[in-house]
């Protein structure tokens, strides 16, 4: 039977966590033998082999992609608040107590909650002054 033109063969796609045929030889080929592997990888590593440290910390410990960061930020009530913020970010940054990324995606933050506020603002005085307009006509 033909598949129409523009429909999936399997609609619903994979289950969630089915493991490709490459991953799947893999386990297979070290079943019983992993917990033995690593054993081996950990005791070079214990001894020196700058290989095996570098196989052990880059594939049994998983990257630590985001950390919770205790940032001290000043009060932000309005738009005209998130240049302090910004200072306050680039003082901890500069002084080691959070890293350049965690700077980045902070300031990032900061200047969408800038926008969002802007934009509330001019929302709240564009109505304002419709209002007048039309108590004026």
């Amino acid at each position: 039977m033909a598949f129409k033109k523009g429909q999936s063969g399997n609609p619903r796609g994979k289950k969630p966590g089915t493991k490709n045929k490459a991953t799947r030889a893999a386990l297979e080929l070290l079943e019983g033998d992993l917990q033995a592997i690593t054993r081996v990888c950990v005791d070079k590593a214990r001894g020196g082999d700058l290989q095996a440290c570098k196989l052990v910390l880059d594939k049994l410990i998983p990257n630590r992609k985001e950390r919770l960061v205790a940032l001290q930020l000043p009060p932000i009530t309005g738009a005209a608040d998130v240049p302090k913020a910004l200072v306050a970010t680039l003082k901890s940054m500069a002084q080691g107590e959070i890293t350049p990324g965690e700077g980045h995606t902070v300031a990032a933050l900061l200047e969408n909650y800038r926008k969002s506020l802007e934009t509330t603002e001019l929302l709240e005085r564009i109505v304002a002054l419709e209002k007048k307009v039309k108590n004026h006509l």
